[in-house]
């Protein structure tokens, strides 16, 4: 499980990275709103512990977007303010839990795999990669939180992508499985496919999505 933590207390900061990674939970801190945000699209988390009190901003902000967005990562706010009205404006902002300082370790670590638990259940049909989202259910996409048109190809196509991401994919695979046994081999119609996938999958974070050719052989959608 992959956690992001955004906390402007660098030793409260340091001292959930120490403990989480101890238990073999990878997590990346953030001391501000804005390397929070950077964060967030630069890696696939699972859960967002998210401190209020940040020193270029108020955490609360960075919950409304991701969720205005439309990101649904678990979100746990971890934070010195404890008043009922901060509890109630968070989780009706979308957070999924509410803990406040001083906190025990242990019951931060309890509240983040019963998130990740909850977070595995979606996981099926809820594909992700930066700021790219795809739902199989509802069959929404979006790219920096705007909504994307896809045909029902594109669509089959982006999935298998997804699903691989950082494999190779031969052009027997990508076709045996989008098309059917009488696609013909020798057109260029799994180009044209992959040409327009790329265009509409142009990002202002040029990072986001990227399908390399993998010459005479196939393609990989980049981590």
């Amino acid at each position: 499980m992959k956690i992001l933590l955004v906390e402007n207390d660098r030793k409260i900061g340091q001292f959930i990275k120490k403990g989480l990674e101890e238990v073999a939970y990878p997590t990346t801190l953030a001391n501000s709103c804005a390397t929070g945000m950077d964060a967030f699209f630069e890696g696939n988390f699972d859960v967002v512990i998210l401190d209020l009190g940040l020193g270029d901003g108020d955490g609360m902000d960075l919950l409304a977007a991701w969720r205005h967005q439309k990101f649904q990562t678990p979100v746990l706010i971890l934070s010195a303010r404890g008043d009922i009205n901060d509890k109630v404006n968070g989780l009706n902002l979308g957070a999924d839990d509410y803990l406040a300082k001083p906190f025990s370790f242990a019951e931060l670590l309890a509240r983040i795999r019963s998130l990740g638990r909850r977070q595995s259940g979606q996981s099926k049909t809820l594909l992700r990669h930066g700021s790219l989202q795809m739902d199989l259910i509802s069959r929404e996409i979006s790219l920096d939180g705007q909504s994307l048109e896809l045909t029902p190809r594109e669509f089959a196509l982006l999935e298998m992508f997804l699903q691989n991401i950082g494999r190779v994919l031969t052009r027997t695979q990508i076709i045996e499985k989008i098309w059917d046994v009488y696609f013909d081999m020798e057109t260029n119609l799994l180009d044209v496919y992959i040409s327009k996938l790329r265009t509409k999958l142009v990002s202002d974070d040029s990072d986001t999505v990227k399908i390399t050719t993998i010459r005479g052989v196939g393609y990989r959608f980049e981590k």
